[in-house]
């Protein structure tokens, strides 16, 4: 989809321009990914006018294939951003009904010829949010996706203001779950989702503890014993501008933590979900059993996102691995 943010952190009633890029939840994983060197394939639904060729141009110069896209639909779905800093939070607008992919159909999307030679499937919880035919086709994905033995991962990712077409986010999810083999969210989503909170933790406080959510994992493992592995990003927001960020890994009866970063200097948050679902991907799929690896690569690869404009994480796995390594010095490679 099309993001529109004032520029220079001007507020929306300031505006008299706006910074266009492309992204999007599933895009933004696609993206990070083949940036490290995966073969990736990107589906959705995009109008067939001059927008949608761009957004299609923008994926394919960093590197993700778009030969799946189906073609149609009335328009791009748009969101603005208005840049938060400070102790001013970002703010959030969505203009996405009747875009392409919110008025899909389950015919546009032949899963069994899509999922040919595919080894992993990710989708992320913004998707079925939009409408109930998406919810439907994300179903129909998944379901095709354990039949063939696919590997499934999903990203929570919550947003309150898409969930408006009748069903409830939990009703919806509870169903989409059940055929996932990774569950990704924040330190809120399981909450948002399926109501498991961490005891004695406040969100808002800007301390989030790692060892305070093995409540959580628990209990989401009870509630659904087809997940293998969970995941939760651990966001510490002392201002707009300043986070602490780490995270953690549950697999079956471990958890494996982070180390914790401070970013004390945030150029763009957004995406930075998306490229640490991206960075466990690629650690999952690279180092195999080294799950602390896997994680620590994953919350390096979503640390360095918050200093790229945009949507997209635009790093290496050079640049990753040299972070998590030791180096945060930040000095001139020359």
């Amino acid at each position: 989809m099309l993001r529109l943010s004032p520029p220079n952190f001007q507020r929306f009633i300031q505006a008299r321009s706006f910074d266009a890029i492309y992204g999007g939840g599933e895009a933004n994983v696609a993206v990070s990914l083949a940036n490290f060197g995966l073969s990736v394939d990107y589906v959705t639904k995009l109008p067939n006018n001059k927008l949608g060729d761009a957004c299609m141009n923008y994926l394919r110069q960093y590197g993700a294939n778009t030969t799946k896209i189906v073609r149609g639909g009335d328009r791009l779905g748009i969101y603005f951003l208005e840049k938060g800093a400070s102790i001013r939070s970002s703010n959030v607008i969505y203009d996405r009904a009747n875009s392409s992919i919110a008025t899909a159909e389950l015919q546009d999307f032949d899963w069994d010829e899509l999922f040919e030679d595919v080894r992993w499937f990710h989708w992320t919880g913004i998707t079925p949010a939009i409408s109930q035919n998406l919810a439907d086709i994300c179903l129909q994905a998944v379901k095709i996706a354990k039949e063939k033995k696919i590997t499934v991962s999903c990203d929570l990712n919550y947003r309150s203001k898409l969930w408006n077409y009748g069903k409830s986010c939990s009703e919806i999810m509870s169903e989409l779950v059940k055929y996932c083999d990774i569950a990704v969210g924040n330190e809120e989503d399981f909450e948002k989702v399926f109501n498991i909170a961490p005891p004695d933790v406040d969100i808002s406080s800007g301390k989030v503890a790692a060892h305070n959510y093995k409540f959580v994992v628990e209990q989401f493992k009870n509630l659904y014993p087809n997940i293998q592995m969970i995941g939760i990003t651990l966001r510490g927001s002392i201002s707009a501008s300043h986070n602490t960020w780490s995270g953690l890994l549950y697999d079956e009866n471990e958890m494996y933590t982070s180390p914790v970063y401070d970013i004390d200097f945030i150029v763009d948050r957004v995406g930075g979900g998306d490229s640490f679902n991206a960075g466990l991907i690629y650690g999952l799929i690279t180092y195999k059993k080294d799950l602390q690896k896997a994680l620590n690569f994953a919350v390096g690869a979503s640390c360095l996102k918050h200093s790229i404009e945009g949507d997209f994480n635009l790093v290496s796995k050079d640049e990753v691995l040299k972070l998590i390594e030791g180096d945060a010095s930040g000095r001139i490679s020359r």
